[in-house]
């Protein structure tokens, strides 16, 4: 029977905005389709890129409270989700190749960092009346300032590539890498393609596995059909589950 070893599925829609509201329409039909339930989390950009900014009473506000209501998880996802500092070493090769212009809290101090992360939770916990789940830097990447901020933060849970932790203590609660996709180039999304397949042959023997779609999923077919292959390929063996049930 799916998740009688209390194996889970944790699926999540990135970079929620009102500049994504279509596209986040269509993949949360998607997950709720593909996994029969709304057991899923997203991720809330206050304002993305600095043009989409979130405000309390706008119909989109209206919206992330009625998809928290149903039971979706809401995590802070950055402020801005765009990356303007200048990197060197290997945080420069992480900005370089791991995002494009979109690692937001790599660079940033302890006190930009803490202001941004509190400012995010404030607004997105306003918004939806209850707690946010957590906090999820822009493409997973975090720099020494966004960490230690983070650490001092109220938050639950964070999360990266390659982990789920608890900030203020740095127990992880879930390992394993988290499958997602890339529509920016035909490159990166035949690697993409190629990892997802992978990994529904090889992730099975991890208690959690984590699945994470982003809005320009939505622009290639391939992506769509690969998302709902690996979401239904998990969910035969463990049910999807929310994040909070790790600190079970």
């Amino acid at each position: 029977m799916p998740g009688s070893d209390n194996r889970s599925l944790l699926a999540s829609i990135h970079d929620v905005s009102p500049g994504s509201e279509r596209e986040v329409d269509r993949l949360a039909g998607l997950l709720t389709e593909t996994l029969g339930c709304s057991r899923f989390a997203m991720l809330v950009v206050p304002d993305h890129w600095g043009r989409h900014p979130i405000r309390s009473g706008t119909p989109f506000a209206n919206r992330l409270r009625a998809w928290s209501d149903s039971g979706i998880e809401m995590f802070v996802h950055g402020w801005y989700h765009k990356d303007t500092a200048e990197h060197r070493g290997i945080s420069g090769l992480k900005a370089r190749y791991m995002t494009a212009s979109e690692g937001e809290f790599l660079g940033l101090s302890y006190n930009e960092a803490a202001r941004r992360i509190e400012d995010g939770r404030a607004l997105v916990e306003d918004i939806i009346g209850r707690k946010a789940a957590g906090f999820i830097a822009p493409a997973w990447l975090y720099g020494s300032g966004a960490m230690d901020a983070l650490r001092d933060s109220t938050f639950d849970i964070a999360e990266d590539h390659m982990k789920v932790w608890i900030p203020q203590t740095g127990k992880i609660v879930a390992r394993g890498p988290v499958i997602t996709w890339a529509s920016r180039s035909t490159a990166r999304t035949a690697s993409s393609l190629a990892f997802a397949a992978l990994a529904r042959q090889l992730l099975h023997p991890l208690r959690t596995v984590r699945v994470a779609v982003h809005p320009g999923d939505v622009t290639k077919g391939a992506i769509l059909s690969s998302i709902e292959k690996t979401l239904r390929c998990f969910a035969r063996s463990r049910l999807a589950g929310s994040y909070q049930s790790l600190l079970a």
